[in-house]
């Protein structure tokens, strides 16, 4: 596409200069009328985030996402360069884009009454009308709206009275574009009042110079409502000049945070052709997410980010491998087992509160595994404890499903798994529990031998997260026996218990 390279040719080409504002207006409005979507990728916001966002940018407003950490706000700021034209003209050499048609920088005015319609134009993509700047404590007025170059003006001989010694700051630099300020709380207060200006009047000042240039500026700002108090706060009169605030929030359910993860979770192509991952185990992992969120021992608002499930089927799958490569196998699954390799990732993305440092990070970590085995598992099976309550009910009751694997342990028997056994050798271990193999394909009749196998390891997890039998977490593997064996055994400091003791009569 030939496009115009002078002020001459543009003006003959029709050019009409648009606001960015507008011009984002108008292509929302062109991409809602056919159909398509405003926000690629970002999942469960369809009927909450997105709306609220579209209806500021039809608006024509500056906004501010407020949410906690993980929650896709500088995502979506930076997935609205998509909705700039993809080509706009400059004045060439222009440090601030300067619009051929509307000038604002003395260079710019200067050069057009120089050389008239052959003035050079140049054209800059969409990719390049976006800045991005992290809040710091160290942030300057200068860094944000720019100040006196003494090097400049040595140069250039100029007096520092001379706006062309003026350095612009990455604010005026963004002219037309879009900019966002991330963790907008972060920056001091002094630096948030200059500021002021460019939202209300669209203008700025520099060191007193006698200067006004009307930025063309589409401004999203992304703040953690932990900030307001840990950090510090968006001042008033600021927070004042934001039209549009719009509250994010985490995935409402397991499967929206489901297709987050298996999307953005970054699986080696070796991995992909050598690990199976279940949805069942995918469901365990989404689920420590939603028990962290929910846990007296995290600070809620701190939050808790999405990338701790991204993480964490990450190094289910990496625990898988390292097995696999250790026992040359071809193929392997994800086992419950290898889910201790997700810990790592766990203990970094939450916040203790102070009673979950007393636990301690690894102790709250493994807890909330724990838990999200007994949440998953009553999906899959019946719930123990609704199990034990129907049948001091009613003693005549159908019969506990669990009683003949729960009876076996009971006889003294223990199964001890190696982090690092062998497919084979695992399943020949899970075959000697009475009742498990016959538990599963009764709940799950066409399922495959290797699901059997799984579902046959999930029901062992199960079991002990309702405290029906003992399991103890060493360093190089699990161990499952009966529960009394491990109450005689509680002054025992090699172990951990996962759950307090339940009572007996379930049995």
């Amino acid at each position: 596409m030939n496009r115009p390279k002078t002020l001459g040719d543009l003006k003959k080409s029709g050019y009409k200069s648009t606001s960015i504002k507008e011009e984002v207006r108008k292509n929302l409005i062109s991409r809602l009328r056919e159909g398509e979507q405003t926000f690629r990728g970002i999942l469960g916001y369809e009927d909450s985030v997105i709306p609220d966002t579209e209806r500021a940018l039809l608006s024509r407003h500056n906004i501010l996402f407020l949410g906690l950490r993980g929650q896709a706000k500088t995502r979506m700021a930076r997935q609205m360069i998509e909705l700039l034209d993809e080509y706009i003209p400059v004045v060439e050499g222009s440090e601030i884009n300067d619009d051929p048609l509307q000038p604002l920088s003395q260079y710019a005015r200067k050069l057009i009454e120089e050389k008239g319609d052959n003035t050079p134009i140049s054209w800059i993509h969409r990719n390049e009308r976006y800045g991005e700047k992290l809040a710091t404590p160290d942030v300057s007025v200068a860094d944000l709206i720019g100040d006196i170059d003494p090097v400049k003006a040595a140069n250039l001989r100029l007096s520092f009275a001379d706006e062309q010694v003026i350095h612009y700051g990455i604010i005026p630099r963004s002219n037309r574009s879009i900019f966002v300020i991330n963790e907008l709380p972060d920056l001091q207060a002094r630096i948030q009042v200059a500021l002021f200006n460019i939202l209300q009047e669209g203008d700025i000042q520099i060191r007193g110079f006698k200067l006004r240039l009307p930025l063309d500026i589409l401004f999203i700002f992304t703040a953690n409502p932990e900030d307001y108090t840990n950090r510090g706060a968006i001042v008033t009169p600021l927070k004042d000049r934001i039209e549009s605030q719009i509250l994010t929030h985490y995935p409402k359910s397991v499967e929206t945070a489901l297709a987050i993860t298996a999307q953005e979770a970054s699986v080696h192509d070796e991995q992909q052709g050598l690990i199976h991952v279940s949805d069942l185990v995918k469901r365990l992992i989404e689920q420590v997410s939603f028990e962290a969120r929910g846990s007296e021992f995290v600070d809620q608002k701190s939050g808790v980010s999405a990338r701790l499930t991204i993480s964490a089927f990450e190094n289910a799958i990496s625990a898988a491998e390292r097995r696999a490569i250790i026992n040359n196998e071809k193929q392997t699954q994800v086992w419950i087992s290898d889910l201790a390799g997700i810990i790592p990732s766990i203990t970094g993305k939450i916040e203790l509160v102070y009673e979950g440092e007393q636990e301690g990070p690894y102790q709250v970590s493994f807890n909330l595994l724990e838990k999200s085995i007994r949440s998953v598992f009553v999906l899959y099976f019946p719930n123990p404890e609704a199990l034990k309550k129907k049948r001091t009910r009613d003693p005549g009751s159908e019969e506990n499903p669990f009683r003949s694997i729960i009876g076996w342990f009971d006889k003294g028997n223990s199964l001890n798994m190696l982090f690092n056994t062998k497919d084979s050798e695992k399943l020949q271990l899970l075959y000697k529990v009475d009742g498990l193999y016959n538990l599963v394909k009764k709940y799950f009749p066409k399922a495959s031998e290797r699901e059997n196998a799984l579902l046959m390891e999930f029901v062992l997890h199960g079991l002990a997260s309702y405290s029906l039998i003992s399991k103890k977490v060493l360093e190089a593997k699990i161990e499952f026996k009966d529960l009394m064996g491990s109450m005689l055994n509680l002054g025992n400091s090699s172990y951990r218990e996962d759950e307090d003791m339940d009572d007996e009569s379930f049995r």
